[in-house]
């Protein structure tokens, strides 16, 4: 199924150079949107921007993914078992393993400073 889209013409400029990629930009922008409000982390930029505001370490050490991103992730890992990632999809696995690289590097330090404070 296919289907006509109308954006402003601004954005239609914008989005010139990834011609190519528009389906991936959706679905990414498609669950981003989706994810806002969901307890725990969704997204790199969601992780990024927490992490910025200097939380507490305990606030660190209680990160979780959200319920739709552990579910995204889980099809993602099913789906790379059975038939392998497409391009779009090994380029948002990779994302997703660059947040949880810096997540677990948060949780390191945060658990650092809780030692080292007694707490």
């Amino acid at each position: 199924m296919f289907a006509t889209l109308t954006i402003p013409d601004h954005l239609a400029r914008r989005l010139e150079p990834y011609e190519s990629q528009l389906v991936e930009i959706v679905e990414i922008g498609l669950r981003e949107v989706c994810s806002r409000g969901q307890p725990g982390y969704s997204s790199v930029n969601e992780i990024l921007e927490m992490l910025a505001e200097l939380p507490a370490p305990r606030d660190v050490l209680a990160l979780r993914p959200s319920e739709l991103l552990q579910n995204r992730l889980d099809e993602l890992s099913e789906k790379n078992s059975r038939s392998g990632f497409t391009e779009a999809e090994r380029h948002e696995w990779e994302r997703y393993e660059y947040a949880e690289h810096l997540v677990r590097m948060a949780k390191i330090h945060a658990a650092t400073k809780l030692r080292g404070s007694g707490s």
